[in-house]
């Protein structure tokens, strides 16, 4: 038992290869949030975009 709690231990400590594994975690939690930001401000989204682009179309038809 005492080496699998040494052993436990010294999987802790190492960091090697730890880096490319949080950045990984990171970008799946910022994508998450991204999607659920977009499911709730989606028709807010959608009218607001809408309403720009009507007055750029109406600025480069002048």
């Amino acid at each position: 038992m005492k080496s699998f709690i040494t052993a436990a231990r010294e999987f802790a400590l190492d960091e090697e290869g730890v880096t490319a594994i949080e950045y990984g975690l990171v970008a799946a939690v910022i994508a998450g949030v991204v999607v659920a930001a977009f499911k709730t401000l989606g028709a807010g989204l959608d009218t607001a975009f809408t309403a720009i682009a009507a007055k750029i179309t109406t600025v480069l038809n002048t």
